[in-house]
């Protein structure tokens, strides 16, 4: 189980959108990451946001309008204009300057740089958020406990990712992912003659649930865990983040939300209101 905390909603304001038909839209649009990119991640952009601004407002009572968001991996800026129409200033990081313009689109105020190694101060921005990165991050938890660092005290940070062991772990070599991630690659080079774009060991790794939970069970103190959650899933399917084995095969995607408690006069922590 996760650490008790009291900064958790009782039922998060995102609920109510987790249905059955928002879960077939989006697993659907999943054929469509290779061969019509603004289909999918237009969709999973326009959810994020929803997503985003329904746990900030859990949070903080507000909306988005004049935060600074955060997007670690934010790739070619489909989530940009979803965001600007909450109101947000959004700041996309990207460590490889092709992945930014590949899908021709310009994003103002791009920045290049790793998700292990954010170029940002301590406390910089209101949200942080990072949506189907980590399976493609050496150190996936190096780069949570940097987001966390670069999130302001009392701001959100969202942590996505596909896992390894669900329908879509291999990406576009699934589902021989499931034999093995080598052997997976080296099918895929076989039939269409090239290495997939997600070449397991170089850019695609194995990230589980397990560890997306045992992320969040032993953050700090000083860290409120608001939620834990399979993203592409209805609210009454949620329970199967609880069960070992069963996450690893049905979970398609974990998300973590977090938050970085406010700092007394003190310096320290301040505590969780008890109201």
């Amino acid at each position: 189980m996760l650490r008790a905390d009291q900064t958790r909603p009782r039922r998060p304001r995102f609920a109510r959108r987790a249905t059955l038909r928002r879960s077939l839209r989006l697993l659907g649009s999943f054929r469509f990451e290779q061969t019509d990119p603004a289909v999918f991640y237009g969709g999973v952009a326009a959810d994020t946001a929803d997503l985003v601004s329904d746990f900030y407002r859990d949070l903080t009572g507000k909306s988005l309008r004049g935060t600074i968001v955060l997007d670690v991996g934010g790739g070619p800026g489909y989530f940009a204009d979803e965001f600007g129409r909450a109101g947000a200033r959004y700041l996309p990081v990207e460590p490889d300057p092709s992945e930014m313009h590949a899908a021709g689109l310009r994003v103002a105020g791009s920045v290049r740089g790793s998700g292990m190694a954010l170029p940002f101060r301590d406390d910089a921005v209101d949200v942080c958020i990072s949506s189907n990165v980590a399976e493609h991050v050496p150190q996936p938890w190096v780069m949570a406990a940097e987001m966390l660092r670069v999130t302001k005290p009392g701001g959100l940070m969202v942590f996505s990712y596909t896992v390894w062991h669900g329908p879509f772990g291999g990406h576009e070599t699934g589902p021989w992912h499931y034999l093995g991630g080598e052997y997976a690659a080296r099918r895929y080079r076989r039939k269409h003659g090239r290495e997939p774009k997600n070449r397991f060991g170089q850019s695609l790794f194995a990230v589980r649930a397990a560890e997306g939970m045992r992320w969040a069970r032993e953050t700090p103190d000083d860290i409120g865990i608001l939620a834990v959650f399979p993203r592409y899933h209805p609210r009454w399917a949620w329970w199967m983040v609880r069960v070992p084995v069963l996450r690893e095969l049905l979970v398609s995607n974990l998300v973590v939300v977090a938050t970085k408690r406010p700092r007394s006069a003190y310096g320290e922590s301040a505590p969780p209101d008890p109201a």
